[in-house]
């Protein structure tokens, strides 16, 4: 799992899977979940992310995770 910023655009991308997408549902107003060939989410993408969501902090509780890479 990713998440991506752009400051550029002010959007958010949170990658779930590598899996190219193939379809795309918006599913409120600026949130739109990408899906691969079948039917699987592989991102969510966010817009206008700083004014939806506390891009100052990233909390993980319970997560399995074995790496963690921090990039400026």
């Amino acid at each position: 799992m990713k998440f991506r910023y752009y400051p550029d655009t002010d959007h958010l991308y949170i990658e779930l899977s590598a899996t190219p997408g193939a379809e795309a549902d918006e599913v409120a107003p600026g949130v739109v979940i990408d899906y691969d060939a079948l039917g699987q989410i592989v991102g969510i993408d966010v817009e206008d992310a700083s004014k939806r969501v506390d891009l100052s902090r990233l909390d993980a509780e319970g997560l399995p995770a074995h790496s963690l890479t921090l990039r400026g």
